[in-house]
């Protein structure tokens, strides 16, 4: 299956890029800078250079024509403003969304957060991510022409991933390695099960391929 992975140079994305080509998946991510392709290269994916914050509707869409899934692991991320929040993290999501409708990609799955609101509280940098997220959220959950999955990880860490976690509609807050966010992912996408479900992950005592499986009531 040809797999369309948005924001493919982040950390998550190129984790989940490597499992993905390694399980015979043929991947692209799009990314905004061309000196990052050789990352992507590195994972085994195609490196897609488009500014998902300037592109049309058409432009995404042509990337994704002939995808059998596409994921949405794009952040405007740390460092940025409020703005960016906006623009990247709601706007963006919703232009992917908008462009797989299009290219009549039906199976979505987006990376989002834990405590993701769209009436989310507060006037911090952080309040104004948890609110664009929502708001994504919310938007991709009404379209019907999407069979969408949304994934809400905890708090991210570099550790070593452990392939044990905790996966259910609500979890409660805790700490996840991406190496498990990323394989939790690759195994949603070959779940398709998985759809029409918002899902927490954080670390537990679970394998992951049984959390995915019961999640998905297989």
């Amino acid at each position: 299956m040809r797999i369309v992975i948005a924001g493919g140079h982040g950390q998550i994305a190129l984790r989940l890029e490597r499992l993905l080509s390694a399980g015979g998946h043929e991947v692209a991510g799009i990314i905004r800078r061309p000196e990052q392709a050789g990352d992507l290269r590195d994972m085994g994916a195609e490196p897609v250079v488009l500014d998902l914050e300037s592109a049309s509707v058409e432009m995404v869409a042509a990337v994704l024509q002939g995808a059998g899934a596409a994921v949405f692991a794009a952040g405007a991320g740390p460092g940025s403003g409020a703005d960016r929040k906006d623009t990247v993290d709601r706007a963006a999501a919703l232009l992917f969304a908008d462009a797989a409708e299009r290219a009549g990609v039906r199976r979505h799955v987006v990376v989002s957060s834990m405590g993701a609101d769209a009436s989310h509280p507060g006037d911090e940098i952080f309040d104004a991510y948890l609110r664009a997220k929502g708001a994504a959220d919310d938007d991709i959950r009404a379209r019907t022409s999407l069979d969408w999955t949304i994934l809400r990880p905890g708090s991210l860490t570099n550790d070593a991933g452990t392939g044990m976690v905790r996966l259910e509609a609500h979890t409660g807050r805790g700490p996840i390695p991406r190496d498990d966010v990323a394989a939790t992912l690759a195994e949603i996408l070959d779940t398709p099960a998985t759809a029409g479900l918002t899902l927490e992950l954080i670390a537990g005592s679970t394998p992951l391929s049984v959390a995915v499986k019961d999640v998905a009531g297989n």
